[in-house]
C-alpha cells in the first residue's frame, strides 16, 4: 500500500523524528507505511475480566496485580508484545463497593508488582501506579517519582470513597506516554447501595469500553507498537482499539445499555455519535449521558445525532445509556468518531469506532430515571483564592506559567477546606490541553465566560480547554465526605496536562494541601524476594482510613456525591 504526501501529513508523520520502536529499532518516517490493512466488524468486543481479590476481612478487599510483558493477539494472525497489568490489553477490571467500610462500603488494598525487566536499550521499566479519580493519601496517589522498580512491589490503599468510574495507569516521569501506549491501563469501578438501587441497566448490560489507538509495524506474523512521539508534541495511531479489539463488533439485545466510556488514548481525542451507517452520520440515534468523571449527573443528557455529540479528551469519563429498541432486530449500528477540534483526528480509518448488531429480543426492566444523584453547587461567593495557570509551548517545552517540572517546587498551597477558583488557560499552541487535577474532584463554572456543555456539569477531574479558551472550575479541598479520611488529607500532588506527551516534556506542576502531610514517596516499594502474604502482612485492615472511628456515615453529604 502506497502512502502519499497527505497520508503522511495526516498521520502526523512529516517532519517528525524517527518512528520508535519500543524495542529500540527505528525507521525513517518516510519509509513507514500505515498500519496493515485488516477486516472491520469481524472480531468480537472482548469485556476485561474483573479482578477477584486475593484475601478479604471484615472491612477491605486485597488485589494483586503483575505488570508483565506479554505477546498477544490484537491483528488477527499476528501477535505484539504489550506490557500490561496481568499480561492483558487493557488491564483487568476492578469493581468496589463504595460506601461506609462499617456497613456496605469496602476499603481497597492493591499490590502491585513490577515483573516487566527491561525495554531495549537495556533499561530497567520502573512503574508508577496513579488510580485516577481516587481521593488517596499523597503516598499511594502515584507521584510521578515514587516508583516501583523492576523486581520491586508496592500496597496501594484505596478508600473507594465517590461511587465513579475510574481507572489506573502508568505515571512513571518522562516515560508515562511510552508506558500507557504499550497497555499499561485498566479500568476501576465503584459503586454505592445509592447507585444501585436506581433502575439503570446492570450485570451484563453494564460494559465497559476503553477507547485508543496505535500504529502497528508486521513483520510476518509479528504486529509490533511503534511509538512515535512527533518531537515531544503527541502520539497517534491509525487503527482505533476498543478494549483491545480493532474495530470490533458487539452482539446486543433490543433493550438498554450501560456503557462506561474511557478515552485511555495517550494524545487522540474522540467526538462520538451513532449511526445507522458506517461511512456518514444518520439523523435521530441517541445517547444519554448520566455521568462523568466524578459519578452520576443531576439529570440524564440526550444527545441526538447528529445535532450533538460526545466530546471526551483524554483521561475523561463518561457513563451513557443507547437503548437498541429503536433498532430492529436484524439492524446494526456504528459507534462514530467525527472529528474534535484541537486533534490531529483527520485519518479516515479512526472515523469508525466499533460496530454494534442487534441480534435479539430480550425484556427490559431497566430504565433512565428524570433524576440521577443530586450535585451540590459549590458556593462561589465563599471562594478563598483565584489562581490562574497558563499551559503553552516555549522554546519547545509544555510549561505551566512559564515554568516546567519540578518535584521540589509548589506552585499552589491551598488550606484544608478551602475552596478556590483556578483558570486554566490556553493561549493558543496549535493544541487542546486536557487538565487534570489529582486528589478531588472540582466543577466547571464556565468557558471563556459561556456555560459548558450540560454533561460537563457534574463532578470531574479532567477539564477540556481549547485553544484561545479559559476554562474556570472551582473544587474544594477537603475529604469529599468528612467522616471517611482520618485527619483530612493533607500533602503534595499533581496537576498536568493529560496529552501524556505534554505531561512527560514538563506540563506538569505540583500543589499542597495544607501543611504537614504524609509525603509522596513514604510508603516506597518493597523487594519482591522479601514479599509476604496478604494474610501475614495484613493481619488487621491497615490503620490508614480511620476506619475503627465512625460511627454513623453521613448518608446526607454522601447522597450528594460529596
Amino acid at each position: 500500500m502506497k502512502m502519499n504526501r497527505r497520508d503522511v501529513l495526516q498521520l502526523g508523520l512529516l517532519g517528525s523524528s524517527a518512528l520508535f520502536l519500543p524495542f529500540g529499532s527505528q525507521k525513517s518516517a518516510f519509509a513507514a507505511p500505515l498500519s496493515p490493512q485488516i477486516p472491520r466488524f469481524e472480531m468480537p468486543l472482548r469485556i476485561p475480566p474483573v479482578l477477584s481479590p486475593q484475601y478479604s476481612d471484615a472491612t477491605t478487599d486485597y488485589y494483586e496485580i503483575k505488570l508483565q510483558k506479554a505477546r498477544v493477539e490484537i491483528l488477527p494472525g499476528t501477535t505484539t508484545e504489550i506490557w500490561g497489568y496481568n499480561g492483558l490489553l487493557p488491564g483487568p477490571t476492578i469493581r468496589q463497593r463504595g460506601g461506609n467500610p462499617l456497613t456496605e462500603g469496602r476499603q481497597s488494598v492493591v499490590r502491585f508488582i513490577n515483573e516487566l525487566g527491561v525495554d531495549a536499550r537495556g533499561c530497567d521499566i520502573d512503574a508508577v501506579i496513579h488510580l485516577h479519580g481516587m481521593a488517596s493519601l499523597p503516598q499511594y496517589d502515584g507521584f510521578a517519582t515514587d516508583f516501583i522498580p523492576t523486581g520491586y512491589f508496592k500496597d496501594y490503599i484505596y478508600p473507594n470513597d465517590r461511587a465513579a468510574t475510574i481507572w489506573y495507569h502508568d505515571h512513571a516521569i518522562d516515560k508515562t506516554s511510552r508506558n500507557v501506549y504499550m497497555g499499561l491501563a485498566g479500568m476501576y469501578i465503584v459503586e454505592d447501595e445509592f447507585e444501585r438501587n436506581l433502575p439503570l441497566p446492570k450485570g451484563q448490560y453494564d460494559v465497559p469500553l476503553i477507547l485508543r489507538d496505535a500504529f502497528f509495524a508486521q513483520t510476518g506474523n509479528n504486529a509490533e507498537l511503534v511509538f512515535d512521539n512527533r518531537n515531544e508534541r503527541s502520539t497517534y495511531g491509525d487503527i482505533p482499539l476498543v478494549n483491545g479489539v480493532p474495530w470490533p463488533k458487539m452482539e446486543v439485545a433490543n433493550r438498554k445499555y450501560r456503557f462506561r466510556v474511557l478515552n485511555a488514548s495517550a494524545s487522540r481525542a474522540f467526538q462520538l455519535a451513532l449511526s445507522r451507517k458506517a461511512d456518514r452520520l444518520t439523523l435521530g440515534e441517541k445517547i444519554a449521558v448520566i455521568g462523568s468523571d466524578g459519578g452520576l449527573l443531576e439529570a440524564p443528557v440526550v444527545l441526538t445525532t447528529p445535532y450533538q455529540t460526545l466530546e471526551i479528551g483524554m483521561a475523561e469519563r463518561y457513563e451513557v445509556i443507547i437503548d437498541f429498541s429503536q433498532y430492529e432486530v436484524g439492524e446494526s449500528v456504528y459507534l462514530r468518531n467525527i472529528g474534535f477540534t484541537g486533534s490531529i483526528d483527520t485519518d479516515a480509518r479512526i472515523h469508525t469506532l466499533m460496530r454494534f448488531d442487534v441480534v435479539r429480543e430480550e425484556p427490559d426492566d431497566s430504565r433512565i430515571p428524570n433524576s440521577l444523584r443530586a450535585v451540590e453547587r459549590l458556593p462561589i461567593g465563599d471562594v478563598d483564592k483565584v489562581r490562574t495557570f497558563r499551559f503553552e509551548r516555549s522554546f519547545n517545552q509544555w510549561l505551566i506559567n512559564g515554568k516546567g517540572w519540578n518535584e521540589n517546587r509548589v506552585d499552589a498551597n491551598p488550606d484544608v477546606g478551602d475552596i478556590e477558583i483556578w483558570e486554566f488557560v490556553n493561549p493558543g499552541s496549535g493544541w487542546f490541553h486536557p487538565i487534570h487535577v489529582h486528589l478531588i474532584d472540582m466543577q466547571m463554572l464556565d468557558r471563556n465566560g459561556m456555560p459548558v456543555r450540560p454533561y460537563e456539569r457534574g463532578w470531574k477531574d479532567v477539564f477540556h480547554v481549547g485553544e484561545f479558551e479559559k476554562v474556570r472550575v472551582i473544587g474544594e479541598f477537603g475529604p469529599r465526605n468528612p467522616k471517611f479520611v482520618k485527619g483530612f488529607i493533607r500533602g503534595k500532588f499533581m496537576m498536568h496536562c493529560h496529552n501524556l506527551v505534554h505531561e512527560d516534556h514538563s506540563m506538569m506542576t505540583v500543589f499542597e494541601v495544607g501543611q504537614g502531610g504524609d509525603g509522596p514517596k513514604s510508603a516506597p516499594a518493597q523487594p519482591i524476594a522479601g514479599m509476604q502474604s496478604f494474610e501475614a502482612t495484613y493481619p488487621t485492615p491497615p490503620d490508614v482510613y480511620n476506619l475503627e472511628s465512625i460511627e454513623e456515615f453521613d448518608e446526607e453529604i454522601y447522597g450528594k456525591g460529596r
